[in-house]
């Protein structure tokens, strides 16, 4: 398919020059640059393809950048980047170096707010309407566009609340999808439901429209009956609208939101009704491209695939693949509530994600998907905890940053038995700095009462959830990568790993190495090189960083005179700290070497990249060995 009026539009003010005939075909070739693109460049799908008329409308309508427009998540934001500037370069996407698969205000004049998380937008925007208040720039329109299953968080409704009550100039667009990665949960769900199902309301509320737009032509007295007309209907035809209007704001729609020429009517004339005001727009997502209309979970981020067939590469290997350790937790999770009927499963939004989905199938009465409410996920946890359940609140790394307050207020204080699986503890690569677990060693080691490990391989993260489900374990974190772990054959039996206690993985002489977690692996690697150059190093698992095994501190404080600790997390109060700390306090005057993520955002790539970058990968550590190591072993070498 030709770009034939694409390939002139660089920037939203070229946009601008094209007839409003013109915007279907424009949306038709935005849709296909963006199927031709990610099928070979990775990244997320449906929900970019959801909101293409959506976008071309905002953007033919709304002066940008000097009217604000923020995304609410991210990823719906693909179409607005190649509007805005960086259609030559959007082959870059995600891509070490390249431009980001987020909005990003340092990329971008366009990007009004970074966002990588959910339901921040009306936070944000908000805040962006007070501001052009205080600044007399009354003319500013502020855009909040939140969807993909934001408005399930508190934070949402926060935001709508506080906006209702400050009679700011705010346009809230719900794109209503019924989808996050996963379909939609709870009572909000059924409510858009009931609002885009009532045939009756919405036949007569288009009359009404209709008739109020004549109403309002004829001057101050017809409007104020108009407004009166449409409160009526709203409120006698569906009581459940006024779950907006009682937040004080004026609602619209629903609406089509692939019809692009009436979307551009609409919003262009929602720009003349001042304060807050909220459009639903309902959408589809995977829009336009069959097999990602039909599974929009698997199509949320697919990976490589045939843009003609629709076919999903699959990664081709003549050996047996390790499985990715979120699998290995949801096959363990399920395989030990088997056994222990107190064990249940939580997750806020994520159940394919986490592979909590595979307990959920089979034992649907003992799995929760709570929305996309990481805060409300850990305090239900601790509800269940209390009366004796045994809860597995499975969150990524980074959102579980949402719900810190819940982890130590309503958790750690109480003393309770949650276990606590974070999935993509570290560097996950190419979603970047908004989605790296970057800090949940640090974070959580700084809190009484809880257990904080990270498993080296699938068998034990196995073990450790074996562990963690014992009578009297209390609050207890399992931190483990995104991605594949390191053995094809991991079905084992599992045992209980006495909390606290760290393993030999290698004897050496030369220099000793702490690792936890999956990147002792690479240690192992690198021992294999050294080993060549005659540079003998011990390997410690401490699988623990809290309680940390001091009889293995001990014993390397009182043998080694150079140590090197390593992890895959900031460097900054995390494991290496820890081993600083234990030295310092016993009077071990060693030198040590901390290798992890450096005290600052580190951007998107593959994770080998990223580790390379970091220094912490199998070349970082030979590297770091050889300067550590005396002299005299590396004159012997060879």
């Amino acid at each position: 398919m030709s770009n034939e009026l694409l390939k002139h539009i660089l920037f939203p003010s070229d946009l601008k020059k094209l007839d409003l005939t013109e915007l279907p075909k424009v949306s038709e070739e935005l849709r296909q640059f963006i199927i031709d693109i990610v099928s070979s460049n990775p990244g997320h799908f449906g929900a970019s393809l959801g909101v293409v008329e959506l976008t071309v409308a905002l953007h033919y309508v709304f002066n940008t950048p000097y009217d604000r427009i923020v995304w609410d998540v991210g990823h719906q934001a693909y179409g607005h980047k190649i509007l805005t500037g960086r259609r030559n370069v959007f082959n870059t996407n995600r891509k070490y170096k390249g431009i980001s698969g987020f909005p990003k205000i340092t990329e971008s004049e366009y990007d009004a707010f970074g966002v990588g998380h959910s339901s921040t937008s009306i936070s944000a925007a908000l805040g962006m309407a007070k501001a052009a208040g205080f600044n007399k720039e009354d003319d500013r329109q502020i855009v909040a566009v939140i969807g993909d299953g934001s408005m399930t968080a508190g934070l949402a409704f926060e935001g709508l609340n506080n906006a209702g009550i400050e009679k700011t100039n705010l346009l809230v667009i719900l794109n209503d999808n019924n989808m996050a990665i996963d379909p939609n949960v709870g009572a909000l769900k059924e409510y858009l439901l009931d609002i885009t199902t009532s045939k009756t309301y919405n036949r007569l509320k288009d009359d009404v429209w209709n008739l109020l737009g004549h109403l309002n032509k004829l001057g101050h007295k017809y409007r104020k009956l108009a407004q009166q007309i449409d409160n009526a209907v709203k409120t006698f035809l569906l009581k459940q609208s006024n779950l907006f209007e009682s937040l004080n704001f004026r609602y619209f729609g629903p609406v089509d939101g692939h019809d692009v020429v009436y979307m551009t009517k609409i919003l262009q004339d929602l720009k003349d009704i001042k304060g807050p005001k909220l459009l639903h727009v309902v959408t589809q997502k995977g829009k336009g491209f069959k097999q990602a209309e039909l599974d929009q979970t698997a199509w949320h981020a697919p990976g490589k695939f045939d843009k003609k067939t629709g076919e999903i590469f699959k990664v081709k290997s003549d050996q047996p693949l390790p499985p990715k350790y979120q699998d290995v937790f949801g096959h363990t999770i399920l395989e030990l509530a088997k056994q222990n009927e107190k064990i249940v499963g939580i997750t806020p939004a994520m159940p394919t994600g986490s592979s909590l989905s595979v307990m959920m199938k089979e034992m649907p009465e003992r799995t929760f998907d709570v929305g996309i409410a990481e805060q409300h996920a850990v305090t239900f946890s601790a509800g269940l905890a209390i009366e004796g359940m045994l809860p597995f609140c499975n969150i990524y790394s980074s959102f579980m940053q949402r719900a810190y307050d819940q982890v130590i207020h309503d958790v750690a204080i109480q003393n309770l038995n949650v276990v606590f699986c974070l999935d993509r503890g570290g560097l996950v690569g190419e979603d970047g700095a908004t989605h790296h677990g970057a800090y949940d060693l640090a974070y959580m080691r700084s809190i009484p009462n809880i257990t904080v490990s990270a498993p080296m391989n699938e068998e034990e993260l196995r073990n450790l959830m074996y562990t963690s489900q014992l009578p009297n374990k209390g609050p207890f974190s399992i931190r483990y990568p995104r991605g594949r772990g390191v053995m094809p054959k991991w079905e084992t039996s599992m045992k209980e790993i006495p909390v606290g206690k760290g393993r030999v993985i290698r004897k050496g002489s030369d220099i000793a190495i702490l690792s936890v977690g999956h990147v002792g692996n690479y240690v192992v690697e690198a021992s294999k090189e050294l080993a060549k150059s005659h540079i003998d190093i011990a390997h410690y698992d401490m699988r623990f960083v809290k309680p940390i095994d001091e009889k293995i501190l001990h014993e390397v404080g009182k043998n080694f005179k150079a140590v090197i600790t390593i992890e895959d997390g900031t460097i900054v109060g995390g494991f290496g700290s820890a081993v600083l700390e234990f030295f310092s306090e016993h009077d071990y005057l060693i030198k040590i070497k901390r290798l992890g993520i450096p005290d600052q955002f580190v951007d998107h790539g593959t994770p080998h990249e990223l580790h390379h970058e970091c220094g912490f990968d199998v070349e970082g550590i030979i590297k770091t060995v050889k300067s550590m190591v005396q002299p005299n072993i590396l004159s012997n070498a060879g």
